[in-house]
């Protein structure tokens, strides 16, 4: 099964970050979420109850992303897919990509991105 569920550009204010001054004035982020996810009863019967809801998926990693204060956005990675699969057991893995266009680096670039894979165990 290879059906996926996509929610790109989820923009976020947050205080992330290994130097002081990001936790004092944060910054904006953007998050990229991928959930693999069995489909087929949604397709059949037109029912939110057959999937998950787009809106409590993003709330769900708004809070993770925002409850605390990361030093690496690697932590705070990992904490929005634990919380996915925490509220969501229909998810059977996730990819959640975190971009950090205004990292402090002495040097142009466009992005700066970390992405983890994780798959449900069991």
């Amino acid at each position: 099964m290879s059906d996926r569920i996509q929610i790109k550009g989820l923009a976020l204010h947050a205080h992330h970050g290994v130097l002081p001054y990001e936790g004092k004035v944060g910054q904006s982020f953007t998050l990229d979420l991928t959930l693999d996810i069995d489909l087929s009863a949604a397709v059949r019967s037109d029912k939110v109850a057959d999937t998950v809801s787009y809106d409590q998926v993003v709330a769900a990693a708004t809070e993770a992303f925002k409850g605390a204060r990361y030093k690496l956005i690697e932590a705070a990675a990992g904490k929005v897919a634990d919380a996915i699969f925490a509220k969501f057991p229909k998810v059977r893995a996730i990819e959640v990509t975190i971009h950090k266009p205004h990292a402090p680096i002495a040097a142009t670039f466009d992005d700066v991105a970390v992405t983890l894979i994780r798959k449900r165990n069991g």
